[in-house]
């Protein structure tokens, strides 16, 4: 076997290996010389074509490309895994729903929709799972922290932008009222969001 491995050969490779999704720039990177941006394109159409109809499926996400499996076999190979998907409160679910629908909020915006106050658990298990993250400070008293979801969240839930989000009247159950006026004169968009 030639010691200089394939351009299609080492990106598979990484792909396959990598826990975190990849960018185009680190793939091209990986070869030497570096590829072009037209060639890395032939070699990711060479590996769809490679992997099309097999339980995995080499795909972009908001994030860069992974290999994912198929949708065929993810109920199938869910057996297998014990702790396939965490199970999340209706806490959780709900805290999550009104930072994705009503982004960027503080605790106290959220804390006002739901009625009740938000747990730092709620908010530390959001966290650790990466789907939000605090992007600021709100001009007012206290400077509350502002929280909205990260490009690990679209990748979860395979968005390519929060646009992708279902129309708010799909989730039913929780129904979001209209957020005080901001500290910049803006309003919160007003509508619902859901618990899981």
């Amino acid at each position: 076997m030639s010691d200089k491995l394939s351009p299609d050969a080492l990106i598979e490779a990484a792909l396959l290996t990598q826990t975190e999704p990849l960018s185009e720039k680190s793939m091209r990177g990986l070869c030497d010389p570096p590829l072009s941006a037209d060639k890395l394109i032939d070699v990711l159409a060479v590996l769809k074509a490679r992997w099309h109809g097999r339980a995995l499926e080499l795909m972009h996400t908001h994030e860069g490309w992974r290999f994912q499996i198929a949708p065929p076999a993810f109920e199938r190979l869910g057996s297998l895994q014990e702790q396939r998907t965490p199970r999340y409160s209706r806490a959780v679910m709900e805290t999550l729903a009104i930072i994705a629908y009503q982004q960027p909020v503080t605790r106290g915006d959220i804390e006002e929709i739901r009625g009740v106050a938000v747990s730092q658990n709620v908010m530390q298990t959001l966290q650790e799972r990466g789907w939000i993250e605090v992007i600021g400070q709100r001009d007012s008293i206290g400077r509350p922290s502002l929280w909205a979801t990260t490009d690990t969240f679209l990748s979860d839930l395979q968005l390519d932008s929060l646009a992708e989000l279902p129309p708010l009247t799909e989730l039913g159950e929780l129904v979001l009222p209209d957020l005080p006026e901001s500290a910049d004169g803006g309003t919160a968009e007003p509508e619902g969001a859901t618990a899981a």
